[in-house]
């Protein structure tokens, strides 16, 4: 469980960097907008790599017997979350709306597997993630609106289509593959 939380400190604590300015000019200042990305993805991916590393190598704790609807009600959360995920970058009305629809996305996928597992390693992993969201959301919220820009509907349906067309890749395929979970 160590390398997990480590890897959850890394992770979360150079994604937090954006959102105090000073420090953020700071660092791009000391090392240049590129060296600064490339730290930012450096550290962000060796957290990463240490929160899977810490997940597959401890053992399951339950700590609390997911209720007979989580899986399902993990299923249908999914969906909007792969949608929301899709339309992070794009200029639809999604994106318009929500103001952060990566975020959004990221607390729903993080809710949803925090409720259908019931263990210690899903609430740290996971709950580190819905954690992160809601701190971020409030953070960039009181920063002003976002830059304006033109509806582009034909993006809202692309981000349909496209997150409904990963979903169905992870639920069928991916899923397993990648986390060794058989959903079906």
């Amino acid at each position: 469980m160590t390398w997990l939380l480590i890897g959850i400190a890394l992770f979360f604590g150079m994604h937090l960097v954006p959102t105090v300015p000073p420090l953020k000019e700071a660092m791009q200042s000391r090392l240049g907008a590129g060296g600064y990305k490339g730290l930012f993805s450096l550290v962000s991916l060796a957290g990463l790599g240490l929160m899977i590393w810490g997940r597959a190598h401890t053992g399951h704790y339950a700590i609390f017997a997911p209720p007979a609807w989580g899986k399902t009600a993990a299923f249908i959360l999914m969906l909007p979350a792969f949608i929301l995920l899709a339309a992070a970058h794009m200029k639809g009305r999604i994106r318009k709306i929500t103001r952060h629809p990566m975020l959004l996305g990221v607390l729903l996928w993080a809710g949803a597997h925090v409720l259908a597992n019931g263990d210690l390693i899903s609430l740290w992993l996971f709950g580190s993630f819905a954690v992160f969201s809601l701190v971020d959301m409030a953070l960039v919220s009181g920063r002003g609106a976002p830059a304006d820009f033109t509806v582009k509907p034909r993006q809202d349906i692309m981000a349909i289509i496209g997150g409904a067309a990963v979903y169905a890749g992870f639920i069928f395929f991916a899923h397993q593959f990648l986390f060794g979970v058989k959903l079906f």
